[in-house]
C-alpha cells in the first residue's frame, strides 16, 4: 500500500494508520515535492507523478499495489493513475472527490488565500491550536512532529484546479474507492467521478470530516483493508 499525504502536511499524516495497517500490508509512505523530505523540491504535478511512480516501481514485481491519496495527494494519485493504471491493482481517493472548478474551487482558493495572508508562523500556531483541540495527543503529536509545509500550497492547488478533472478516471482500469468523511466538503463531485468511472464506488466514514484518517483512524484503516481484500479476491487467478 502506497500512501500519499494531503496539502500542508507530510507522510507523518499517516501515523495513526501505520500502527493499524503495518501488521496486514507492506507500507510505503510518500512525501510530495515541497513537503517533508522533499521540501527543497519545487511542486509540479509532473514531479508528483514521478515520485509516486518511483514508489510504485520499488514494490516487488509480484506484489499487488494499492495506491491511496488524501486530498492533494488524492489528486496527485488520480493524475498518476490516469497514465499508469496498469501499474496499480487498486486506487483509493480520500477527500478528493470534488471537481476543482466552479463552486468546488472555492475551498481550494480559500485555503491558499488564508495561508498567504497569515504567513507560515501564524499558520503553524493556528494549525497546532486547532489540531490539538480536535484530537488526543497520542494521535496528533506524531502528525504535528512531521511539520507543516505552506510554501507549495498556492502552486499546488493552482495545478489541481487547472489540470485535475474526474475525466482522468475514464481510463483507469483497476478498482477505485472514493473514501470520504461524512461531513467532508470535498464530497462534492462524487457523482461526476462515478460517471467518469462507473466501476468506482464510494464509501462514507461516519462522524468524519475532511481529515477522516484523523477523525476516525480505525474506520479509515478498516476501509483500506477491506478494499485491499476485495482487490485481491477479485484478481485473476494464475
Amino acid at each position: 500500500m502506497v500512501l500519499v499525504h494531503g496539502s500542508r502536511l507530510a507522510s507523518s499524516q499517516w501515523a495513526p494508520q501505520v500502527a493499524l495497517l503495518r501488521d496486514h500490508v507492506d507500507l510505503t509512505l510518500v512525501d510530495l515535492p515541497g513537503h517533508g523530505t522533499r521540501v527543497a523540491e519545487a511542486f509540479t504535478l509532473e514531479r508528483c507523478v514521478e515520485v509516486i511512480d518511483e514508489a510504485v516501481r520499488a514494490v516487488p514485481p509480484d506484489a499487488p499495489v494499492v495506491l491511496v491519496g488524501h486530498s492533494l495527494g488524492g489528486y496527485a494519485a488520480m493524475a498518476y493513475a490516469a497514465d499508469h493504471s496498469d501499474a496499480l491493482d487498486g486506487l483509493v481517493l480520500a477527500g478528493a472527490s470534488a471537481t476543482p472548478t466552479g463552486p468546488g474551487a472555492a475551498v481550494y482558493r480559500g485555503v491558499a488565500a488564508l495561508t498567504d495572508r497569515l504567513g507560515p508562523d501564524r499558520m503553524t500556531r493556528l494549525n497546532d491550536r486547532i489540531l490539538r483541540r480536535l484530537y488526543p495527543a497520542e494521535r496528533i503529536e506524531p502528525v504535528i512532529a512531521g511539520g507543516y509545509f505552506f510554501a507549495p500550497t498556492a502552486t499546488a492547488w493552482r495545478e489541481v484546479m487547472t489540470r485535475c478533472r474526474p475525466t482522468m478516471l475514464e481510463h483507469v482500469h483497476c478498482p477505485v474507492l472514493l473514501l470520504n468523511g461524512q461531513f467532508d466538503q470535498l464530497r462534492i463531485g462524487v457523482r461526476a467521478c462515478l460517471r467518469a468511472c462507473p466501476s468506482a464506488r464510494e464509501e462514507v466514514i461516519r462522524r468524519a470530516g475532511h481529515l477522516s484518517n484523523l477523525d476516525q483512524p480505525e474506520a479509515f484503516a478498516d476501509a483500506l483493508l477491506r478494499f485491499t481484500r476485495d482487490v485481491l479476491d477479485s484478481a485473476p487467478r494464475a
